[in-house]
């Protein structure tokens, strides 16, 4: 941000007295003010016909011109005060309202806020709108506020609602002065979120005078599960399965999401690290309505630590060579 400067000056007196306002142009109605004798036009150099857009481009090039940190021979600040002064204009213009309303209050008038950064120029004017330049002046937002939210994989299975008490600085109702409140956000969860999923809530930060407050983001994280782990749309689990079993057969009874067992029958010789899939049992996938990822089983052959030696001479009359 560059380097903020003030320029006061009194545009207009405490009263109409010393303003004479002459008409311009019948076609476009729009006046102009003479302040104490000042022709406005000839001070920017411009066509008394001159349009909005040329007369707000001519101040601009003459603010740039004699603006002190820009020009620093003798009496440019002097210049560039009085060329400040004729961008008061009054009818149909744009800033009619403003410096109206700065000519009856009877205080000194307006001020001029500008700020330079490089070689570019930004003027602001209170009360208006708009800048110089096309540019507004605009509040500040404090940077986001960001929280994890961890949440189960059956609750990412069937989606679920979360209720997230917050406690942030509110604005008492004379802008200036904070006090504390509680907030409550409700997090809806849809079926099958991925982990990073995140849900904003604009401006719900803490409140400061002439700051934007913060918007408060939260960010899903799959919580550990002491059976599962999620792969993408698809769960895995691991089955600790006896070599017995794993040469001779058996039925395995796995867990799903939704607390049912599965009945899975294992005919064949099961390998070490050998999977297989439960089509559709896994979680929704959100881009695709009706659609599930599956249910991987991964089979972890357990090996005895040690065998009687009747058992040996037992396998080793049983199995091949």
């Amino acid at each position: 941000m560059g380097r903020y400067h003030t320029v006061a000056y009194t545009v207009l007196n405490r009263t109409f007295e010393n303003i004479r306002e002459h008409s311009e142009s019948a076609a476009t109605g729009r006046k102009i003010k003479y302040v104490m004798g000042k022709d406005y036009y000839k001070v920017l150099g411009i066509a008394k016909g001159a349009s909005d857009d040329e007369i707000k481009k001519a101040y601009r090039k003459m603010a740039l011109k004699y603006h002190p940190d820009k020009n620093k021979e003798p009496g440019a600040e002097a210049k560039f005060k009085r060329r400040s002064d004729a961008n008061f204009f009054g009818g149909s213009d744009p800033f009619s309202t403003f410096f109206a309303s700065g000519s009856t209050t009877g205080g000194s008038g307006p001020q001029l806020f500008f700020s330079t950064g490089g070689d570019d120029m930004h003027f602001d004017f209170p009360g208006m709108p708009f800048a110089m330049g096309g540019h507004s002046r605009r509040q500040r937002q404090d940077p986001v506020v960001q929280h994890e939210l961890l949440v189960s994989l059956e609750d990412i299975y069937k989606g679920c609602t979360k209720k997230m008490k917050i406690t942030r600085k509110v604005l008492a109702p004379d802008g200036q002065s904070t006090r504390i409140e509680d907030k409550v956000l409700t997090i809806n969860i849809k079926p099958g979120w991925k982990s990073g999923t995140k849900i904003t809530f604009p401006k719900e930060g803490d409140q400061h005078p002439g700051r934007v407050p913060a918007d408060i983001v939260f960010v899903i994280k799959d919580k550990h599960h002491p059976k599962f782990k999620r792969e993408g749309a698809d769960i895995r689990y691991v089955h600790k399965l006896a070599l017995r079993d794993a040469l001779c057969g058996t039925v395995v009874h796995v867990p799903t999401l939704d607390g049912t067992t599965y009945p899975m029958r294992v005919n064949e010789i099961v390998r070490p690290n050998t999977s297989r899939r439960l089509t559709g049992q896994g979680l929704p996938n959100p881009k695709m309505a009706g659609r599930r990822g599956d249910l991987i089983v991964e089979f972890d052959v357990k090996f005895p630590d040690s065998l009687p030696s009747a058992s040996k001479e037992l396998i080793m009359n049983a199995l091949p060579a």
